[in-house]
């Protein structure tokens, strides 16, 4: 607080700390500078032409616009002072909101990373058999010696360390989706989100995930592989890993990863949002949501889903088959490069040739029809209990 007379007028100027070093005032976003300045003008014969109190009301009202959170005292000299604790409050209360939404945001796309993946393991098993260990018997063979090797568990088999590793993939995935897309929409400045921004947010979300997760994925590779079970489990083989191969050697594939994933996310994002929005803007679409805006909180969450329970699970099964169909070769290369040990290995474009070589192009697609299979109701399941979950968490979220 600074104090300067200048021919019988006494101002004071209140600034916060962060103000003393640029005094500037934004509006919305995440943070507020206030710089308020209050004059009490003194009726004192010093020849002002100025109404007492006239800039004092002026500055009052700027802070009754903020919230009328200042308090006011009044000393002797006339001076005034402003007390800013409850707007300090209300800022802080405010990152707080944003920081808690943000871990429920989060915590939706790891319940449904968690729900899909449990309830179709079997399936994400039999994929990896065919992958990772170049299984060549039909799918029913396949199964039967499972079952007669391994038991029921056997389908299960590495399930909680798929868990480890699609919740938070999925978690950050779902995330970053939605706050890359709102950015290129604030950006663009239109009303909803074009086509483009779609694909193109799924896209870095897809990166964005993958670059954060792919050391769990490539742990899970190493203990589905022949021999991954001497390892030791989780712990075990995380400490072969490093011990052997060094630390980076976590991050293999991670470039087919990301050639595989961009494309991904950009498919089965864009697809369901495009078949959301197709929908929504459909008179069947339009009066749905008429319906929800007259019942307000007298629907249950099933009912509060944008697109009913039904349409969910059917466009997140189509968004999640086009995704799996057009980056599948990606997929087979990478599980091949994270199985290499570093005396064999080879760069992507030589794995790719290899498999091509031993087996055609049809080698590219093995184990395509389980990984569709696992897939389909994978992705189903997945949006629906993600969208069903930020209902139940209550995530706020820009409707577009």
């Amino acid at each position: 607080m600074r104090l300067a007379g200048d021919q019988g007028t006494d101002r004071v100027t209140v600034s916060s700390p962060s103000q003393r070093k640029r005094r500037r005032s934004i509006r919305g976003g995440r943070r507020r500078f206030l710089s308020v300045t209050l004059s009490s003008i003194k009726n004192g014969g010093d020849g002002s032409d100025e109404e007492p109190g006239e800039e004092y009301s002026t500055t009052s009202s700027v802070l009754e616009k903020i919230g009328g959170k200042s308090g006011e005292s009044k000393n002797e000299g006339g001076s005034e002072t402003v007390a800013f604790v409850e707007v300090v409050k209300e800022e802080k209360g405010r990152l707080h909101g944003g920081t808690l939404n943000t871990a429920k945001h989060l915590w939706a796309g790891a319940v449904a990373a968690m729900v899909s993946r449990t309830f179709l393991a079997p399936l994400e098993r039999l994929k990896l058999e065919y992958v990772v260990r170049g299984e060549r018997k039909n799918l029913f063979e396949l199964i039967k010696t499972i079952a007669a090797s391994q038991g029921i568990r056997g389908f299960w088999k590495g399930n909680f360390v798929n868990i480890l590793r699609t919740a938070p993939f999925k978690a950050i995935n779902f995330y970053a989706y939605d706050t890359y897309r709102n950015q290129l929409l604030r950006l663009s400045g239109n009303k909803e989100t074009t086509n483009f921004e779609r694909f193109l947010a799924g896209a870095a979300a897809g990166v964005t995930a993958t670059v954060l997760c792919i050391p769990m994925d490539t742990i899970r590779t190493i203990m589905i592989a022949p021999g991954g079970e001497a390892l030791g489990g989780l712990i075990g083989a995380f400490h072969h890993t490093i011990q052997n191969e060094g630390f980076f050697s976590l991050y293999k594939g991670l470039v087919p990863s990301i050639i595989s994933m961009a494309p991904s996310g950009a498919v089965f994002y864009g697809v369901y949002d495009i078949l959301k929005s197709t929908y929504m803007h459909s008179p069947e679409g339009r009066k749905r949501l008429q319906h929800m805006k007259q019942q307000g909180d007298e629907l249950n969450a099933l009912q509060q889903l944008e697109l009913g329970p039904t349409r969910t699970l059917l466009y997140g099964a189509i968004a999640g088959t086009c995704s799996e169909a057009a980056t599948y070769p990606f997929e087979v290369v990478r599980r091949q490069l994270q199985m290499q040990v570093r005396a064999t290995k080879m760069s992507a474009l030589q794995s790719c040739v290899k498999i091509v070589e031993q087996g055609g192009i049809p080698a590219l697609y093995a184990g395509l029809i389980p990984s569709l299979l696992q897939v389909l109701p994978s992705a189903a399941i997945s949006y629906f209990v993600y969208e069903f979950m930020k209902i139940i968490l209550k995530v706020e979220s820009n409707k577009n």
